[in-house]
């Protein structure tokens, strides 16, 4: 099968491109006018994959499911079928779009589908084809998840603690000390990971006051994009870039929303900090509120600074002490 470089041009009009539906169990394919369905597993993937080749599919499309795509979304890549895996939100906005306002499981294949046929002549197509799934990462990401859910799950039991009865208030304390020896040694399972596969990636990050622990495993697990792409496109891969709002002579207040939340929550935290102890972001902190900037549209500003800064630091792979004046567009 020949794909196209993803950082090219449009293909020919008849060139096949799929969506896949993923299920627990099941895949839902649809491509041209084929529709097929497979079970979730080995012998499925395989099966879609002699399919696609033989067909010579251009792109795959499929939603982010929670990891049930995750084994279909490896196999396609590793038989050298280009993937793209999107927000479920952004797929159902597009079947509307469509006036698709049905759903099932051949629907939405029939929808990815076309999705698919957008996404493959998009003259940025590039920005939405999944890059090729790394195992270091995507262990560390499992990691960084699981530690977010300890966390919360500690937070509220502490909340539960200040109104608990004292029997109640002994079970509550009992679950924080195994929350904590369970927080303690996932985060020691992290920072083993991040020497053995990430360190070079780690020192960089950290060298940045402001930056912390929490930051640096997350960004480093999803957020791989970081230092490859410009300062603007990457502003809007996390969802800290201000989205325009214009009608006609209407000229709307400039939002951000949308992006990896993961990412853009730790940014919050680190630009919090940042503006008290790091010389550049407090500076530019201040700059802002001294114009009339709101706290929150300053702040905001901030998180897009400290991202376009680690972006030019892992794009030139020089530490921050190194790289005060460095150029981050």
């Amino acid at each position: 099968m020949t794909n196209m470089n993803q950082q090219g041009g449009a293909k020919a009009l008849d060139q096949l491109n799929a969506g896949v539906d993923i299920a627990k169990q099941h895949l839902d394919a649809c491509w041209g006018d084929f529709e097929r369905r497979v079970s979730n597993d080995r012998e499925g993937w395989d099966d879609l994959i002699v399919q696609f080749q033989a067909a010579g599919i251009d792109v795959v499309v499929m939603e982010a499911t929670g990891g049930y795509e995750r084994g279909l979304l490896c196999a396609l890549q590793e038989a050298g079928i280009t993937v793209a895996r999107v927000n479920p939100r952004q797929a159902r906005d597009f079947a509307k779009s469509m006036g698709v306002l049905a759903k099932t499981d051949r629907i939405d294949a029939r929808t990815l589908r076309d999705f698919a046929d957008v996404i493959a002549r998009h003259k940025d197509r590039a920005k939405y084809i999944t890059q090729p799934a790394q195992p270091e990462r995507e262990y560390l990401a499992g990691l960084v998840t699981r530690r977010r859910q300890l966390v919360e799950m500690r937070v509220a039991e502490s909340n539960r603690l200040e109104k608990a009865p004292a029997r109640a208030a002994r079970s509550i304390k009992s679950v924080i000390t195994t929350l904590d020896k369970q927080i303690a040694a996932i985060e020691k399972d992290i920072d083993d990971h991040l020497d053995r596969h990430f360190k070079k990636q780690r020192e960089l990050l950290d060298s940045v006051k402001g930056v912390g622990p929490a930051t640096v495993m997350t960004l480093t697990a999803v957020v791989p994009e970081l230092g490859q792409l410009d300062r603007r496109k990457i502003a809007a891969l996390i969802g800290v870039a201000p989205l325009a709002s214009d009608s006609g002579k209407h000229k709307g207040t400039r939002r951000t929303w949308g992006g990896r939340g993961d990412a853009r929550s730790v940014l919050y935290m680190a630009a919090l900090v940042a503006k008290q102890h790091n010389p550049v972001i407090k500076a530019f902190y201040g700059r802002l509120i001294a114009a009339g900037k709101p706290k929150k549209v300053a702040l905001v500003a901030c998180m897009r600074k400290l991202l376009t800064i680690l972006n030019a630091i892992m794009r030139d792979q020089v530490k921050w002490k190194a790289a005060q004046e460095i150029n981050a567009a």
